[in-house]
């Protein structure tokens, strides 16, 4: 059986990581090397750095955070965010990053997905999109933080990111992500049926079961976690063990020099 994931997304602004709902009324949580160290700990298979800065100078301070953080951690770690060209992209995994995503630049220059892919491989390219249903029931995919809707229809869209060279498919539901209801299940099965590549579940994480029900019932390769930990309402422990009640193969936690495993 396949490996399940539980990856944990930190958004990062101004060299910290910070959480608010939609970007609005932000606050500070923590240094992103400290907490990545610590989700690594508590068994978390991968990071995922989220730049929601506007600047220029201050994705600089992302790329030096990710050079820190990368020096402490073992586990993969994926960048996004303001990442428009395959040269950023190189900046980036020069940076200490493994993966990077790309989602409104892929969407206006699909081509960057192809150079990326080319340059640095499939499994460094990771495509991220957000998606919203719309008043016809058709999902639609959105950019700029989810404020502007475009005319791509998701699983059409995801298909195109793979054939393009993208070698992950992050989704996000937008009705879905800080509500914590639960996973967009209709969308994120049709996607992860559609291609062949692995699908990671975002938006919507309020509950153990909610993970559970993202890959049973929705195809999901991994899932993306956030609020519930930053807000230490559970622990990727206790995620992973009501995963593993429920029958999923998930990594156990690693036993890392200077943490008691």
């Amino acid at each position: 059986m396949l490996t399940r994931r539980v990856i944990v997304c930190l958004d990062v602004k101004g060299g910290r990581v910070v959480k608010g709902v939609n970007f609005v009324g932000l606050r500070d949580v923590g240094d992103p090397v400290a907490l990545s160290t610590r989700y690594e700990a508590e068994g978390a298979d991968e990071i995922t750095f989220l730049d929601i800065s506007a600047s220029a100078e201050e994705r600089a301070t992302l790329l030096d955070v990710a050079r820190r953080t990368a020096e402490q951690l073992f586990i993969p770690l994926t960048i996004g965010g303001g990442v428009r060209t395959a040269d950023d992209v190189a900046r980036a995994l020069r940076a200490g990053a493994d993966k990077v995503s790309l989602n409104s630049a892929a969407v206006s220059n699909p081509e960057v997905l192809t150079a990326a892919a080319d340059r640095f491989g499939a499994q460094c390219v990771v495509a991220s999109i957000d998606a919203k249903k719309n008043a016809d029931g058709v999902y639609k995919v959105w950019v700029k933080g989810g404020r502007e809707e475009t005319a791509l229809e998701a699983v059409a869209w995801a298909q195109e990111c793979v054939a393009r060279g993208a070698g992950e498919i992050l989704l996000t539901s937008i009705d879905r992500d800080g509500a914590r209801t639960g996973y967009d299940l209709e969308i994120t099965r049709a996607v992860a049926d559609a291609v062949n590549v692995p699908v990671i579940a975002s938006g919507g994480a309020g509950s153990a079961q909610h993970l559970v029900d993202a890959v049973q019932q929705a195809h999901a390769d991994a899932v993306l976690v956030a609020g519930i930990l930053h807000d230490g309402l559970t622990t990727v422990q206790a995620l992973k063990q009501v995963m593993r009640d429920a029958g999923l193969v998930v990594r156990g936690t690693p036993s890392l020099p200077g943490v008691a495993a």
